[in-house]
């Protein structure tokens, strides 16, 4: 069963996808009005975008409510048409993961923990930060998951990952609650986060307001 878990309330859900067919049966899924971008060209990519149109089908039917597409404002965040909800999309072949929030910003992000995250952090990572996820790398991939998740909140662009998005120290479990904090614009908004690690993945997404 590719649909691997999905919670609903009123106006607020998230969902998870583990992707087992080809591209030709998604394809014949998609709702009406919505195309394969021809910018898509790897056939990974293709799938992961179909994966995830299915997913917000699923997902918007939890809800009671018609999944018609999604459009896309001037910094490239995604909306669905026709509806005045927030949603936010990951992708880490062969898993997605979608999420729903009419109440205000929606941010969701899925990784595989990787060795090269350990690479990349000295410049993603603030010092409190690289102090605390240590040489743990779900921690590490929980941390990154987390700033992901808040620049989707944020929905706009040049945001640095060390200064802008913060995220307060945690003791690591199988999912737990985290605060994330937003600096920019002239202030600081604070964001809670709840992350879920699973065999193979983590996933950090906001709760809704």
């Amino acid at each position: 069963m590719p649909l691997e878990k999905i919670v609903t309330e009123q106006d607020w859900g998230w969902a998870l996808w583990r992707i087992t067919e080809d591209a030709d049966t998604l394809a014949r899924q998609l709702p009406t009005g919505e195309t394969l971008p021809d910018s898509l060209t790897h056939p990974i990519k293709k799938i992961e975008w179909l994966a995830g149109r299915r997913l917000l089908t699923e997902l918007f039917d939890g809800l009671s409510l018609t999944f018609r597409g999604v459009t896309k404002d001037e910094f490239g965040k995604p909306f669905p048409t026709g509806h005045d909800h927030h949603i936010s999309l990951s992708h880490s072949y062969p898993f997605v993961a979608a999420l729903v929030n009419k109440r205000g910003p929606a941010g969701i992000d899925l990784e595989q923990p990787k060795m090269k995250l350990f690479r990349v952090a000295h410049r993603i990572f603030h010092r409190d930060e690289l102090k605390d996820a240590a040489n743990d790398l779900t921690k590490h991939c929980i941390y990154w998951c987390a700033k992901e998740a808040l620049l989707k909140v944020y929905g706009k662009k040049h945001l640095t990952f060390a200064e802008h998005l913060l995220i307060d120290a945690f003791q690591i479990a199988e999912e737990g609650d985290i605060r994330g904090r937003i600096i920019a614009d002239g202030r600081e908004t604070v964001v809670p986060l709840h992350y879920v690690v699973s065999p193979g993945f983590v996933m950090v997404f906001n709760h809704p307001h």
